[in-house]
């Protein structure tokens, strides 16, 4: 079975190279095979899911210390030591992280291609050969376990793009692929020095055992990195790599994610794309700058997401799902609608992300697929209606419904799963996503900020997506000016793009515990690793405080006579400290019941500031009484 991940690779691939050379004369044939490859390459990609889930279900060994690839195929390309690690290798396989973001791959190409059957007359074996480039540069770097062959198939997905968009994009398409190739390839160049930064530290620093590896391998990066993180005495070298390479991997994933203010490129490169590659931009491209930080940043820079990470991409995030959706609320462009509205998905993913726990990871890498399904779906929608009509703005439609009785189906469904409506796809991830944030924050003691301003954002979703439906769909017919006749609703073709996803967002709202357990053990190993980093950050914490010489506020206070009044008894007046003891005398009876019903209880009217220190620090009246 291992040969299989070089199947999923290798088939898109030839038939890229075949359609390419010999197709030139023969669009229909071009077409004909670019649809074969594609479907071949789902049924292989689907036979490996199922094996992958069942060696999950088999497996009772406990969560790993760092990342274990199934059927992994490995060729040294160059030796550099001894070790068997130290090489660049073509190191592929696949794991929890990654097995569902190649099958979203493999299911987006056959829609891919079948909505440009028509629509792509012009040079049509050049488009299917740059369609199935990017399919193996996508699924490339979801299968590579080796850092360089990484970059170099992240770095590939760029040129298929940049001529989709530049060669059968719209009026304004060399722009917008200029400005596409110009944003992601600079951000890459920028990660380039991450990944070589992390291999080199490795290399000077050694393992912890005395040796000097310089490997590639990711899982290998991984375990050393976090094996010398242990250590104390690392601590102030690690400190300074973190920092720097998750800046610089940060750099590039921010921008293919893409996170606010680096999100100029990608409503223009959208609204400029052909439907494909429209398509395939939301559904893949987008998931590959959130699965770098997943993959990447979060395992080999832990301490650095925990302490730049959080309130870093965090803010960027919230800031992105608010902002996104007030755009998408703005526009006349249902395309470019759409376009905003995967700023803001995607900063939900990225807020679940720097959760940095197990259940927001679960939810981010879910919500990665529920947005590459409904989004990808409502890019082939409004492709689909543009073909009819050949316009996109709002102000053109109306009473749609009437005409197209299907295809207005199909778009209420889509646009219902984006929402997130219970019982589909998008429900789910959004829930696991909101709880991991707001777990988080209530774990440190905080207001959940991030949680209430990220759900206020499925809110705007539902306004802005309703909206379009309302305008473009229902109310008084509108009907575009057409030369082409009577405007027929889906076709055969269309159906069979659509009827799969629709069933993918149905079983995944209903069912989704089969890919969240063949990712479970693999989410773990990165809420392990970032875990850890949690708890060296609050143990660093509480060595400040309790440091005279780096905290000056504890020697000072240390200095003060004895007789002076306590810090705590400063913070209340004399009624607030004899409310605070009645309050700690029921706690000292029955915390649980107190907890259970403070927000009601009739000392709490007027003493909330007190109440809210009791779950953090739980005084009891004896302690109370012993203060002077």
């Amino acid at each position: 079975m291992h040969f299989l991940v070089l199947v999923i690779l290798a088939v898109p691939l030839a038939a890229a190279i075949a359609v390419a050379a010999s197709c030139a004369t023969r669009p229909a044939l071009a077409r004909q095979v670019s649809i074969f490859a594609t479907v071949l390459t789902l049924l292989v990609t689907a036979l490996v899911a199922v094996h992958f889930s069942q060696l999950q279900a088999e497996d009772t060994s406990g969560v790993p210390q760092t990342f274990q690839p199934r059927l992994e195929t490995i060729y040294d390309v160059l030796r550099l030591g001894p070790d068997k690690d130290e090489a660049i290798r073509f190191y592929v396989g696949v794991d929890g992280l990654s097995i569902w973001l190649i099958v979203l791959t493999a299911v987006l190409m056959v829609p891919s291609v079948l909505i440009s059957w028509n629509s792509i007359q012009e040079r049509a074996h050049e488009f299917y050969a740059w369609l199935l480039l990017l399919e193996t540069g996508m699924i490339g770097v979801f299968v590579a376990f080796d850092i360089l062959l990484f970059y170099v198939f992240f770095e590939l997905t760029l040129v298929p793009l940049f001529f989709l968009i530049g060669i059968w994009g719209g009026p304004q398409r060399r722009y917008a692929a200029r400005k596409f190739f110009v944003y992601t390839l600079a951000g890459s160049l920028i990660t380039l020095l991450g990944v070589l930064g992390i291999v080199l530290a490795c290399y000077f620093h050694g393992d912890g055992h005395g040796n000097h590896p310089l490997t590639f391998s990711i899982p290998r990066l991984v375990l050393i990195v976090n094996e010398s993180l242990q250590n104390p005495e690392n601590a102030s070298f690690w400190g300074q790599v973190e920092f720097w390479v998750f800046l610089a991997l940060a750099a590039g994933f921010a921008v293919k994610v893409p996170l606010i203010p680096l999100h100029t490129w990608l409503p223009l490169a959208h609204v400029e794309a052909p439907t494909a590659g429209s398509v395939l931009l939301a559904g893949v491209l987008l998931k590959i700058g959130a699965y770098g930080f997943l993959r990447l940043c979060l395992p080999l820079a832990p301490d650095a997401c925990v302490a730049i990470g959080v309130p870093l991409i965090g803010s960027l995030a919230v800031i992105g799902v608010v902002y996104g959706a007030l755009c998408a609320l703005a526009q006349d462009d249902i395309k470019k609608l759409v376009a905003y509205s995967s700023v803001s998905h995607l900063g939900l993913c990225m807020l679940g992300m720097f959760a940095l726990n197990a259940t927001g990871l679960s939810g981010s890498l879910l919500q990665m697929v529920n947005h590459g399904l409904s989004t990808g779906a409502l890019f082939l929608m409004v492709g689909m209606l543009y073909d009819r009509y050949h316009t996109r703005m709002l102000g053109d439609y109306g009473g749609m419904a009437a005409r197209l009785k299907v295809l207005s189906f199909f778009m209420v469904f889509f646009c219902l799963s984006s929402i997130g409506l219970p019982g589909l796809n998008g429900f789910v991830g959004e829930v696991l996503v909101l709880m991991g944030i707001y777990d988080f924050e209530m774990s440190r003691g905080q207001w959940p900020f991030f949680a209430v301003i990220g759900g206020s954002g499925i809110i705007l979703g539902a306004w802005y997506l309703l909206t379009m439906l309302a305008r473009v769909f229902f109310g008084p017919v509108k009907e575009p000016h057409h030369a082409d006749g009577l405007v027929s609703d889906l076709n055969a073709r269309e159906l069979a793009a659509l009827i799969p996803l629709a069933a993918l967002c149905i079983a995944l709202g209903v069912y989704p515990q089969p890919m969240l357990a063949a990712a479970k053990a693999d989410i773990q190993i990165v809420a392990n690793l970032v875990g850890r980093a949690k708890t060296r950050s609050l143990e660093k914490s509480a060595s400040f405080q309790s440091n005279p010489v780096l905290n000056p506020n504890l020697a000072l206070n240390a200095a003060k006579p004895q007789t002076e009044i306590p810090v705590f008894s400063q913070r209340f007046s004399a009624y607030s400290q004899k409310r605070f003891r009645q309050i700690s005398k029921n706690v000292s009876a029955n915390y649980e019941e107190v907890q259970r019903k403070e927000t009601n209880h009739p000392l709490c009217l007027d003493l909330h500031p007190a109440l809210t220190l009791l779950p953090r620090c739980r005084t009891t009246h004896a302690d109370i009484e012993n203060q002077p």
